[in-house]
Parts: structure tokens; sequence; C-alpha cells
């Protein structure tokens, strides 16, 4: 049986003091004294006494608690950028709560109502792959629950908004493979859903066109973020009559379905086919050959974005509405191109 949780009324009643003594003893009110002060302390801490926020957030209409809800915990990228709004978070006294979307809308919707319903003090969101528009996000704002969007964002919601400069991370390393010498480049591609998706192959075709190369529709293959999705890419460039000289993966899971694709038909990494992806992600450095990447500082976003948040929470203005912050990227260079 589930032991009752312990309230200032009980406490109240076991000192024989008012509820609101107690109250003001625990929050170390200047009217209540150092004796009555230390006898409320100690009697809370024996019966291991914990402040209801749900109970205080229908007074104060919030709570200290942030709302995450990202596509995947699994994933390097979001670990990171998690770690990043932790440590924020617990240096302002926030807690957080985090949410998997597992890349489904309808999942995203059940997170961000139950976020509502608790009454958050904010909400940080990375949408998900089958997230089309960002009408129940409208909804979120209406409850005068702050919002910030981190990575993947909508473009049809006027919302804080913290990301990676993703055309530019996709010029950069298109730009490096074709410097090498690489112009049969193909691009395992999101299928243009998400922002990340949309941005990385404007940076591949922006690359290609910038050095004077034809974009070449059948090296484009779209798909998921998973790193099944790379394989299923590779085999469809392996199948074309002449196959890519290098392929740039949206991400580095994409990347890695890519890699094992590569060498399960026995071909050389970078010999035979080049490979870059996307993300920087920890097994990245342990291939081998070792990917070449491009970084984007996730924990650096998780920490821009919470900060962004709890500016809003604590005084928003007309200046933060469509705020932007843009975190830049970096090349990584390896062995595999």
């Amino acid at each position: 049986m589930a032991t009752k949780q312990v309230t200032v009324k009980d406490i109240a009643k076991r000192l024989r003091l008012h509820y609101t003594t107690v109250s003001k003893a625990l929050r170390d009110h200047p009217d209540i004294s150092p004796a009555t002060k230390h006898r409320v302390v100690s009697l809370a801490e024996e019966l291991d006494y914990h402040p209801n926020s749900i109970a205080k957030s229908l007074k104060n209409q919030a709570t200290s608690t942030l709302g995450v809800i990202v596509p995947s915990i699994r994933n390097d990228f979001f670990s990171a950028v998690i770690s990043g709004i932790e440590e924020v978070a617990y240096g302002r006294e926030f807690n957080t709560v985090v949410c998997q979307s597992n890349e489904s809308s309808e999942r995203e919707a059940i997170h961000l109502n139950t976020l509502i319903s608790n009454r958050v003090a904010g909400v940080l969101v990375s949408v998900a792959q089958t997230t089309t528009s960002g009408a129940r996000f409208r909804a979120l704002q209406r409850q005068g629950i702050p919002l910030v969007f981190f990575d993947r964002v909508c473009a049809d919601v006027e919302a804080g908004k913290v990301v990676v400069d993703d055309h530019a991370g996709a010029m950069k390393a298109v730009r490096y493979l074709i410097d090498s010498g690489y112009r049969r480049i193909a691009h395992a591609a999101e299928q243009g859903n998400t922002s990340v998706g949309r941005e990385r192959r404007r940076g591949y075709v922006s690359a290609l066109e910038q050095s004077g190369l034809a974009v070449d529709r059948e090296l484009i293959v779209y798909g998921g973020l998973q790193e099944e999705d790379g394989v299923t890419a590779c085999r469809k460039l392996l199948a074309l009559d002449r196959r890519p000289e290098a392929i740039f993966a949206v991400n580095d899971p994409v990347a890695l379905g890519v890699y094992k694709e590569i060498r399960h038909r026995g071909l050389e990494i970078p010999g035979d086919i080049a490979l870059v992806g996307f993300g920087d992600n920890t097994l990245s450095s342990y291939l081998d050959p070792p990917l070449t990447t491009v970084k984007q500082s996730p924990y650096e976003i998780g920490k821009v974005a919470a900060s962004m948040l709890l500016r809003r929470i604590k005084g928003p203005t007309r200046r933060m509405a469509s705020e932007v912050e843009v975190i830049e990227t970096e090349l990584v260079l390896r062995e595999s191109a």
C-alpha cells in the first residue's frame, strides 16, 4: 500500500502551528522566528516532507519544471543536447522532464498535452520527422507556456529557435569532397519533412552548383534519419548503372548504415566510395576508417536553448518573439573521404 504523502498541514498539526506559519518557515520567511523555523524544518526532514509542485502550480500557474521533447533519447546528438539543457536548468533551480516522440507526431501531441496539464514553466522541442504543421505548438502558446525549438524547428510558428547552420555545414562537407577530386557525389537525404533535412539538402545542391557541377537527381535518394535508412539508400545508389564516387549522408546514423552496406558489398572506404556524415556522433571516430563528418556542438545547443527559454519565462518581450540563435558547424576530417 502506498504511503500517504506528508503535507504542510500534517506538519502544522504535529507542531500545533497554523499551516501558513509552517509554509512560511519552510520558505525561510523573515516573519518567522529562527526557533520556529528550526522546529518546522527538523520535523519536515524527519517526516521526509517534499513540496507538492503540482499543488503549488495551481496557485502560481507554473511549476519550476521544463518540458523537453526529443525524437530519440538513444541518439548521441539528443543525449548531449539534454545534458546541456539540464546543466543550465539545474543552475537555475529548474527540473527537467524529458519525453521521446520516437519520430511520431501523434506521440509528440500526447506529450505536449501532458506537459500542459502539468503546468510546466516552458517547453523545449525538436520536432518529430512526421510533424508537418505547427498547429499543436501554437495551442501550447495559447496556454501562455513559453516555447523554444532546437535543431528541428517549425517555420510556421513564431517562437524562439536555436539551430545549427545546416546549410553551411552541408556545403563545407560537399565542397571538401569536390576539392578532393570527387565529381559524382550522391546524397542520402531525408525525405523533406524536417528543417535539418531540407537545409542539408539545399547545402548539397548549393555546393555542386557553385562548383559548376550539374545536380543529378538520381544521385539524391530520400529516406528517414535512422541507420536502416542508410542501408536502403546505399543499396539504391549501388544499383545505378554508374555508382557514385562519394556519398554525403544527412546525418551520422544514416552514414553508418551506408558504411555497413558498402563494407558488406566488399567495397573499400574511401578507395571505392568516399563517405561523409553530419553530426560527429561518438561512434564516428571509432569506425575503421573513422568517419569524416560535420560537428554541430549539441551540448552547446542545449545550453543556449535552455538559456533562451529561461529568459522567456522570466519576462518575455516582443523582441524575443521570433528570436533565432545559430550555432556554427565544423568539418571534422578523418579517413573516410
